[in-house]
């Protein structure tokens, strides 16, 4: 994005929310990161959601909650990892009438990780059966097929 595109800071949010974005997935998908790359992509999910918070809307909260608390348990950090999920499902009772099908069932898959990796099974399970109950009405197929295999792929830590 070139000064000539971008008049003002407000307008530069919605480019750095998205380019974060793509910086976490990108950090995401590498198979040997390094210590310093798991913190700059921390940092980047933060980031994202900052701007979203001045440029988006509550969908974009929660999708960014949820990119934080995705990141969080993928880095083994339970706590933060919680909080951050806890915060992406108030954010989907909150802006319900903004949600898609998919933000409700990756609401409750982040929370059923989250709980399985701060080892509380049971919780982690009520929240897997959410999850999969809010998945049989992904009406897209498309969507439901990503999202059938996000949840039956990466760690579970021990429960499922």
């Amino acid at each position: 994005m070139s000064s000539s595109q971008m008049s003002t800071f407000e307008d530069a949010h919605p480019y750095f929310a998205k380019t974060l974005n793509n910086k976490v997935w990108e950090l995401l998908q590498k198979t040997n990161r390094s210590k310093e790359e798991d913190e700059l992509m921390v940092h980047a999910a933060h980031a994202s959601l900052y701007h979203w918070l001045s440029a988006g809307t509550g969908l974009n909260r929660q999708r960014g909650e949820w990119l934080i608390a995705h990141v969080y348990t993928v880095l083994g950090y339970p706590d933060s990892a919680l909080r951050h999920a806890t915060r992406c499902l108030e954010l989907t009772k909150e802006y319900a009438d903004l949600m898609k099908d998919f933000d409700r069932a990756y609401a409750q898959e982040c929370m059923a990780r989250a709980y399985a990796l701060a080892g509380k099974g049971d919780e982690a399970k009520r929240y897997i059966a959410l999850a999969q109950k809010e998945a049989q009405t992904i009406a897209r197929g498309e969507d439901k097929y990503i999202f059938m295999n996000d949840f039956n792929g990466g760690k579970w830590y021990g429960v499922k």
